[in-house]
């Protein structure tokens, strides 16, 4: 049984803030291969986001893909049926993808060129690199895992804190997907 990765990104910030501790920020040797250390985990995380686009396009599976996805929390809205293809669907995550290391490479950014913080920079060059290589999308289009079991599309929304997310997950059995066509909820093609 694999631990959690929610687990292991805990145990790695709370040892890395340990080890931070411990390593001499002011210097200014230091500092410079801290700093090039994370701008080498984002070059490389941006390398494999590239690469994914290329296999993406190149399969350009157009199987159609069905499911219904949940209203937000708290929202009267009802659950929307989506239909799309693989490729569509895949693209769309890395999307979201880049998205997010976007807004990490910002955040970082502020905390630590404006307020001056050094010592997230550690932590964040290796839980963004850990977390970009546990992404489904990697495992299917770079490690050639197959599309099965927890890989299977619509991918679970990663949860928030503690794995609480705002949304529940996507349901793509039969009975969900009849059950919206019916209600008249979606089902208009996305592109």
């Amino acid at each position: 049984m694999a631990i959690n990765p929610q687990i292991t990104n805990l145990i790695i910030i709370l040892g890395m803030m340990q080890v931070s501790k411990k390593i001499p920020f002011e210097d200014p040797q230091v500092l410079i291969g801290v700093r090039i250390l994370y701008i080498v985990t984002n070059i490389v995380i941006a390398g494999v986001y590239f690469y994914l686009q290329n296999k993406i396009n190149a399969k350009k599976d157009l199987t159609t893909l069905k499911y219904v996805e949940p209203a937000p929390m708290g929202s009267a809205d009802e659950p929307k049926l989506i239909t799309t293809t693989v490729h569509s669907y895949d693209s769309q995550q890395l999307r979201a993808l880049w998205k997010s290391q976007l807004m990490g490479v910002g955040m970082m950014g502020v905390m630590h060129l404006y307020f001056k913080y050094t010592n997230p920079l550690l932590i964040q060059s290796i839980i963004p690199l850990k977390g970009a290589f546990e992404g489904n999308l990697v495992k299917i289009h770079l490690f050639g895992q197959p599309a099965i079991g927890d890989l299977k599309r619509p991918w679970k929304a990663a949860g928030g804190l503690m794995g609480m997310g705002g949304q529940g997950e996507p349901k793509a059995d039969k009975k969900s997907i009849e059950q919206a066509e019916r209600a008249g909820s979606g089902g208009v093609k996305e592109e």
